[in-house]
């Protein structure tokens, strides 16, 4: 792992500007889609939650190895409380942000909450021998498999990960199992130091342009995080209001349909068949168009879910009589 002028890890770097771009893509792939400008199922797919969950735990391993490679030789407290309280402002102000843009559905507990608070909890691993980290990484990491109750449930206890939160956020990465992740990265980074691993990585470089770039990335991790996602979303909503009509409705419409009821009834195929079904039935009965204007309709809402029934029976059939 080379070090920069400066003396930083080059490698790590490297790897948080990787996790960087995964979790730009990540985030304007669920902008289009939030926008009905794809189909994408980018909240709800087991392969976009496994891409989610995939860098949310990069991150918090690398916060991890960077706190023993920061401390193991000493605590800087002075260091370590400069970053703590920048993180923390940082999760505020997305928090507050975010009620504006989403509401309720705002970010209560997020990557960054729980960066902050990972970052106390396992300081003082950083000081202890690795079997320490490792065990408090195995424990956190399986809490909520045995320690989840009724007892966490609402937002009071939001941040332990071990009960179920009160209402939904676009973001929610709690303690359990997250902090987890953190120690892991610690006991991981106190593996590679005593390995020899640790001279040969010392002798890599990424001096081309794209290592360049990710590195520069990496050192600049949380500015981006902040920045990327307002533009991105202000870059999407921007499209919806200039660019051409997609009848992103009826899109809109059919993934909700969708999501619904396969939660319901847990056949995907199906739901999609059934909906787009739906779909063509109201189109074709002339009254997408007035549902749209009057959703609360009690007659249109009872002929929609008519249709629906129907499509549910017979979801190749484009017209229900």
């Amino acid at each position: 792992m080379p070090r920069t002028e400066t003396g930083r890890l080059a490698v790590l770097d490297l790897v948080r500007g990787v996790a960087i771009v995964a979790m730009a893509i990540y985030h304007f792939s669920w902008d289009l889609s939030w926008f009905a400008l794809v189909d994408w199922d980018v909240g709800g797919a087991p392969s976009w939650r496994a891409f989610a969950v995939s860098i949310a735990a990069s991150f918090m391993i690398l916060v991890g190895i960077s706190l023993d490679l920061a401390h193991h030789k000493e605590i800087r407290w002075r260091s370590f409380w400069k970053r703590f309280a920048l993180i923390a402002a940082s999760a505020a102000c997305v928090s507050i942000g975010t009620y504006f843009a989403f509401g309720d559905s705002f970010v209560r507990f997020g990557i960054l909450h729980c960066i902050a608070v990972s970052s106390l909890i396992a300081l003082p691993f950083t000081r202890m021998p690795l079997v320490y980290a490792l065990v408090a990484s195995a424990v956190i990491l399986t809490l909520p498999n045995w320690a989840s109750s009724s007892v966490f449930d609402g937002d009071m206890w939001i941040w332990t990960g071990l009960g179920t939160p009160a209402m939904p956020s676009v973001d929610y990465v709690p303690l359990a199992p997250w902090t987890g992740a953190t120690l892991l990265g610690v006991a991981l980074s106190k593996a590679i130091r005593r390995s020899a691993a640790m001279e040969r990585l010392k002798q890599m470089e990424f001096c081309s342009l794209s290592g360049r770039a990710l590195r520069w990335m990496g050192r600049h991790s949380l500015p981006i995080y902040l920045l990327h996602q307002p533009l991105l979303y202000g870059l999407v909503w921007s499209v919806t209001l200039l660019g051409p009509n997609m009848d992103r409705t009826s899109r809109s419409f059919q993934t909700n349909c969708a999501q619904s009821c396969a939660t319901s009834i847990g056949n995907e195929a199906l739901c999609v068949a059934a909906c787009r079904c739906t779909l063509d039935g109201l189109k074709s009965e002339n009254i997408w168009q007035p549902l749209l204007g009057s959703p609360q309709d009690p007659d249109l809402q009872t002929r929609m879910n008519q249709l629906y029934s129907a499509c549910l029976s017979a979801p190749g059939t484009d017209t229900i009589n």
